[in-house]
């Protein structure tokens, strides 16, 4: 059985909702440790004064902040565990939003919050609440130490789930990504566009996220086990690439066949008839908005 992680309420209004934090997700990265080719022995990590050559102990070790080219501004743990934010056990929700308002490259980690003692009716009724009328909770919460910014909003299962977010200062904003340029300046045809369009609909359906397995991982493990049973492991030769369609037109026809060809479809149905090309979307302006900006949208709550 999963184990909480921390114990509070959530609070808005005068309403408060004991609960308990659990993880929404089990990393499962492959770890490997650093050993000694010759001896197989693990190697251990020290801290060196690269002036000196000598380990330093962990007692001498400060932090500092770096503010120029080898100028550093030494602080202390005292200095900073006065910066601490207040240590509370409350979720305070400040905001009721739209869930489709909310971008996903805001959201960080997952977690659910269960029911504490004494608050099951209230939890319930909160997650009703969010439901009916399709509401997300922002909300600050202080764990180990760190103030965060969470959404917690009625997931399946009549659970609430929590996210920690990415501060708005902390996102890159697209417009400051150069090579976008070309994009927004392409022109496409209504022809192409249908083809495309085609396309998606036929790679189209239900969201089944079991259907997805990290196979990397998964092939990593398998060579580690048929390693350590002795195997002895073959280099495979590299996959040739197929060879790049000599054109956009040809390359959406091409991967339209195939996708057809796979689902026993039959043959194409006839493209679009030609027309002139379509101007390219505006380009968007310092604030991210104009026509051409499309807000991605948050998975709908169920």
């Amino acid at each position: 059985m999963a184990r909480s992680i921390w114990t509070g309420a959530i609070s808005f209004g005068l309403v408060t909702v004991p609960v308990k934090l659990y993880s929404a997700v089990n990393r499962k990265t492959v770890r490997f440790n650093q050993l000694h080719e010759s001896t197989g022995v693990r190697i251990a990590q020290k801290r060196v004064d690269p002036s000196t050559g000598e380990e330093v102990p962990y007692d001498e070790i400060v932090k500092g902040y770096e503010i120029a080219p080898e100028r550093y501004v030494i602080v202390t743990n005292d200095e900073l565990e006065a910066l601490d934010p207040k240590k509370t056990r409350t979720i305070e929700i400040e905001d009721f939003v739209d869930l489709d308002e909310i971008d996903p490259v805001f959201y960080d980690h997952p977690y659910y919050l269960a029911p504490g003692a004494g608050g099951a009716k209230p939890y319930r009724l909160l997650l009703e609440a969010m439901r009916e009328t399709r509401k997300v909770a922002i909300a600050r919460v202080v764990i180990r130490q760190k103030e965060s910014l969470v959404a917690i909003r009625p997931m399946e299962g009549d659970v609430l789930g929590m996210t920690t977010m990415i501060f708005a200062d902390e996102v890159v904003h697209p417009d400051r990504i150069d090579d976008l340029d070309a994009a927004h300046e392409a022109q496409t045809s209504d022809r192409e566009l249908a083809i495309a369009k085609q396309l998606v609909e036929s790679l189209a359906g239900s969201w089944e996220p079991d259907r997805y397995h990290d196979t990397y991982r998964e092939e990593v493990l398998a060579l580690v086990e048929r390693k350590a049973a002795g195997e002895e492991i073959a280099t495979q030769p590299a996959v040739e690439e197929p060879a790049p369609v000599p054109d956009l037109m040809s390359a959406l026809k091409a991967s339209l066949d195939a996708v057809r060809a796979k689902d026993g479809a039959g043959d194409d149905a006839a493209p679009a008839p030609a027309t002139p090309k379509r101007k390219a979307p505006a380009k968007r302006d310092a604030n991210g908005s104009g026509a051409a900006r499309r807000r991605a949208k948050a998975p709908a709550e169920k």
